[in-house]
This record gives C-alpha cells, structure tokens and sequence, in this order.
C-alpha cells in the first residue's frame, strides 16, 4: 500500500504498486494490446458484415417468392373466368360461315335426291312415250298416279337410276288417271300402280314389276336392258300395290302431254 502524505489541498496521493523496474514490461504489455485489437477489429467485422447480408438476402428472396406466388395467383385467379373463352377472329368466324353454308347445301341436295323428288318431277324430264318408241332405244315406261302413296315412296329411287341410265335408256311416264292411255292400260295389263314394264329397243316387252320392290331390281333389269341383253333378271315381280281401279279419270288438256 502507498503512504498518505497530507498535501494542501487535502488530496490523498498513492503510491503505485508497482516497482519501477516493472514499467518497461507494462509498457510493453499495452503496446501489444493496443497492436493486437485492430487486427481483431476486421475479422470481427467482417463476420458481422457477412452474417447480417446473408440474413438479409435471403429473408429477400424469400419476400420475392412470397410476391411472385401471390403474383401468380392473382394472375390466375383474375384470368380464370376467361381462360376457357374463345377469341374472336373474323377469319374463323368466316370459315365456319361457309363451312355451314356448304353442309346446309348437302343437306338440301341430298333431302332432294333422296325425299323431295316428286312425281312431278320424273313427269316433267320423262321422255314422250311416242318418241321412245321410235328413236332406238330400249325403255322403262312407268305406270302411276299422283295419289299413289307407293308411286311416291319410289320416286327416288327411279330418279336415281334414272340419271345414271338417262343417256342409253328412256324413262316414260304415263299417268292411269289420264284418259289418253286407256289403250296402253288395256294393252300392257295395267291393275295395280306402279307398274313398269320393260322393253327392248324395238319396242317389244321383256318383263314386268309391280309395286313395291328393291330398288336393286329396277337397277338390275335398266342395266340389262341398257347392254341389250335379251331378258331382264326380273322380269315379273309383284310387291304391295295401290289397285288401278282407283284411279281418278280426267279429260285430256294438252293432247301433247304424256303425264
């Protein structure tokens, strides 16, 4: 301990404790410190400084993650009423207009081919039964009545052999209600329609069908007939019928016409 000498000011002064010769080594001692805590101060630092960006980033990314994902559920929360919606385009549009308009017009030839021919038809582009008997070639004359519900019902399939034929084979249409073919009836044996009779190209008849039938018989017997074969595969053939007895007669109006 240090000795305590009075002074004027009433201070106590101490001695130090330690020995004179010790100085230089407790100099030495806080130089060494001084020295050593800077080169600490770095490393010190730096971890502080690496840590903290580390932290920061990655609390960074994962905010970013959190705001894409959020991003893209509101993307596809506000785009999902629509998604399933087609765009508009004119081109398109136009396509499938005339896509319609083309099936709507198959449809309409096919209904005609195939429901809408009427016996007025196959009477209005039917050869005159006098002119088929002269121009040398075989013929299909087709006995009928415009209230002959099986007449109707074959129509179109006489309209389609008909138009692959028309070139080789005339197709004449004598109507029963029509008083000009009360000779033609009598000859031809006429008692239930339809009747078609078949002849050669000299006029002279090879067979009969009557009523309803296949229409592969009438193909079958026009295609004979159109090579010039002698017989016809079916040459008599008698299927549901409406009776000739029923017929309407009626005056002729144009002695020309054959219907």
């Amino acid at each position: 301990m240090a000795r305590v000498a009075s002074n004027p000011l009433g201070l106590h002064r101490f001695r130090p404790y330690f020995q004179a010769d010790q100085l230089p080594q407790l100099l030495m001692k806080s130089s060494l410190r001084c020295q050593t805590k800077p080169s600490r101060l770095p490393t010190i630092i730096a971890c502080q400084t690496d840590s903290k960006p580390t932290e920061t980033s990655t609390k960074e990314k994962v905010l970013a993650e959190s705001a894409s994902v959020t991003d893209t559920k509101t993307e596809g929360s506000t785009s999902s009423p629509t998604s399933g919606l087609p765009v508009p385009n004119k081109d398109l549009n136009r396509q499938i207009a005339a896509v319609s308009v083309l099936a709507a017009l198959g449809l309409f030839l096919s209904a005609r081919l195939d429901f809408g021919v009427s016996l007025k038809d196959l009477s209005a582009y039917a050869v005159p039964y006098e002119e088929a008997l002269s121009n040398g070639k075989p013929t299909v004359v087709e006995f009928y009545a415009d209230w002959c519900e099986v007449c109707r019902e074959l129509a179109p399939d006489v309209y389609k052999v008909e138009q692959q034929f028309k070139d080789r084979v005339n197709f004449v249409m004598l109507n029963v209600d029509n008083t000009k073919w009360e000779q033609e009836l009598d000859e031809f044996g006429v008692e239930g329609i339809p009747h078609f009779a078949f002849l050669d190209k000299d006029g002279n008849e090879e067979g009969n069908v009557i009523g309803r039938f296949p229409r592969q018989f009438l193909l079958e017997n026009v295609d004979a007939l159109a090579r010039g074969e002698a017989n016809v595969p079916h040459a008599r053939v008698i299927g549901q019928y409406s009776s000739a007895e029923s017929r309407k007669v009626h005056q002729v109006v144009d002695p020309r016409s054959h219907g």
